[in-house]
């Protein structure tokens, strides 16, 4: 942890306000759940993110998708990519999401591209992964957007078929149902 120099005081309710600098950087929005964690003297705010909660789950799901569809499975919350399986995952665990993604998961809706069929590849994160087919599925649970399962590829001339989508659809439903 490091310093930031800023100091706020507790109110009577005991809020404390956090600035819009650091908000900002860390992409807090209103709204957003922080879970709370103490360590003798220390208080720590952390985003909270329901599918970093099932580690091991998510962490085999993703090699699962990977191993079944042959493409890399990448699975993300509403921030980052929290796990990545395939040929290309080490481009994408840990990175932030882009502002496309964020969107696609914002309008909860599937996207699908293809740049043999001249679709446009939608990045998923700020890296060099070049992606010539993609599947995007929102995880949606309770009307909340939770992240967000992909396939990718960059094999020349691939196109995403039906049983990649119903597999990406499958595993963003399984993942949704774990909150429900």
């Amino acid at each position: 942890m490091k310093a930031t120099g800023i100091v706020r005081r507790i109110d009577e309710l005991g809020r404390v306000v956090i600035p819009k600098e650091i908000r900002r950087t860390l992409r807090l929005k209103d709204g957003d759940p922080l879970e709370i964690f103490t360590d003798r003297d220390e208080l720590m705010l952390k985003k909270y993110s329901p599918i970093a909660t099932l580690e091991k789950f998510s962490e085999s799901t993703t090699k699962s998708l990977s191993d079944l569809s042959g493409y890399l499975a990448v699975i993300c919350d509403t921030d980052e990519v929290l796990y990545a399986s395939g040929e290309g995952r080490k481009d994408f665990t840990g990175k932030q999401i882009s502002e496309k993604l964020e969107q696609i998961m914002k309008d909860r809706r599937s996207y699908i591209a293809n740049l043999a069929e001249g679709g446009d590849i939608v990045p998923l994160a700020e890296n060099d992964f070049q992606a010539t087919a993609q599947i995007i599925v929102p995880i949606v649970s309770g009307g909340d957007c939770l992240g967000a399962v992909s396939l990718l590829s960059s094999q020349e001339g691939v196109k995403m078929e039906n049983g990649a989508v119903n597999l990406c659809r499958l595993t963003a439903d399984i993942l949704a149902n774990q909150f429900e």
